[in-house]
């Protein structure tokens, strides 16, 4: 087995940091025991891009109990945890290609490492896996049954390839299961990003104007956890519905011109290029911390600051002090990559048990439907989406409603009025 991890002898401290992260996630070890019994996935090649996380290894050793053969690499070059990957690939017996601050050159050369194994399904968050397949690896395509994508990102990514008639193998947008954008999007980055934001600051959150970027669910997460915290939550918007339910939720919504005026925190969650660009570095107060909750660390831009700067330090772990040419310092977090997995531990393990109990029956679907599915980007299958929630409900001793055959009946038919 190959594998390119920082240090095997961390595997011991991954092994009780994933036992610990198994505890919350009830539904998907229902799912692993069954795919232990059934091997619905046996002998399939299948290759992750995916946050090397305690949460993403419960996900990965579901997969090999269900019979795959299963490599990882990292999705993101600051959010894997070594002690992790050691475990998966000493306790596990998985091939591991991530390593916590790879440049992006190692990053690029884990993601041909897994692709080298010629997987039959991808498994993306980002959806960088099947960028490369796309680019410089089309001779793997005709390997390649299917795949998952995890986030909102890679989604917006892959339905352009869609759209464009590029892509070459159908995919489960994931990130759209009600279980997942519905939970993890919004409870998930909500708490992990202030998590990450106050793990590298130590900065009160209470009487200082917090601004959110983007008003999609992860955007709607962080706004109502920095109001939780007492911050002044103000919401930069492209689109007027998003605007108006923000407005209407209670925040201020503004343009991000207006909005670097006055901020104090600032935190991008858009999958969009170039959010806060210098001219809004330039106008913001010094002292102003900057951090990113999208994907990709391209929503600031960091080159244009760099243009703007005339000094520039580390001032405490994954804080970056920029010093402009109007003598003002701006702090960014992260070097601008996912601060709630750069400098916290990322989404509760909870909320990812839905996500990854997604991820899983997604690819367990993939390997049954691949050949009767079209080369377009799907959603989660209604019954697998509802099936999850039932089973969550269950795991927190909640009960709920069924419909009588009265109320079916009525909610059928067209006869009867008021």
């Amino acid at each position: 087995m190959n594998y390119d991890v920082k240090d095997i002898g961390l595997a011991e401290k991954g092994k009780l940091r994933v036992e610990w992260a198994n505890q919350s996630m009830p539904v998907l070890n229902q799912i692993k025991k069954r795919f232990a019994k059934e091997k619905p996935l046996k002998g399939v090649r299948l290759a992750a891009c995916l946050h090397v996380t305690t949460e993403t290894a419960s996900l990965a050793s579901t997969l090999k109990a269900g019979g795959a053969e299963v490599v990882v690499c990292a999705s993101n070059p600051l959010s894997t945890q070594d002690d992790v990957a050691a475990y998966l690939v000493k306790y596990e017996d998985i091939g591991v290609f991530a390593i916590k601050g790879e440049d992006t050159k190692t990053y690029y050369s884990h993601i041909n490492a897994v692709l080298d194994q010629k997987p039959q399904v991808t498994m993306d968050d980002g959806a960088d896996l099947v960028s490369t397949l796309h680019s410089t690896r089309r001779e793997l395509l005709p390997n390649v049954i299917g795949g998952t994508e995890e986030t909102t990102t890679g989604v917006i990514r892959l339905r352009s390839m869609a759209e464009k008639k590029v892509l070459q193998f159908p995919i489960i947008a994931v990130n759209d299961a009600n279980t997942k954008h519905l939970f993890d999007n919004r409870y998930g980055t909500g708490q992990s990003t202030l998590d990450g934001i106050i793990r590298s600051t130590n900065r009160l959150l209470a009487g200082s104007v917090f601004v959110v970027c983007g008003y999609g669910w992860c955007g709607r997460g962080v706004a109502m956890r920095a109001a939780g915290e007492g911050a002044s939550v103000i919401v930069t918007e492209i689109n007027p519905l998003r605007g108006l339910e923000a407005a209407m939720d209670g925040y201020r919504v503004m343009p991000i011109a207006e909005a670097a005026k006055i901020g104090d925190f600032f935190c991008t969650l858009t999958g969009d290029i170039h959010v806060i660009r210098k001219e809004h570095f330039m106008e913001m107060k010094d002292g102003a911390i900057v951090a990113n909750s999208g994907h990709f660390n391209v929503e600031l831009d960091l080159e244009g600051l760099q243009e703007v700067t005339t000094e520039r330090r580390e001032m405490r772990d994954f804080v970056e002090e920029y010093t402009l040419k109007n003598g003002r310092r701006v702090y960014i977090l992260g070097e601008g990559r996912l601060i709630n997995l750069a400098a916290a531990e990322g989404h509760p393990s909870s909320v990812m048990d839905m996500s990854f109990a997604n991820q899983a029956l997604s690819a367990e679907y993939m390997v049954k439907e691949a050949k009767k599915l079209n080369v377009e980007v799907y959603s989660v299958p209604a019954e697998i989406d509802a099936l999850i929630a039932e089973l969550k409900l269950e795991s927190m001793g909640i009960k709920i409603d069924g419909l009588t055959e009265e109320q079916k009946k009525y909610l059928s038919s067209w006869e009867v009025g008021t």
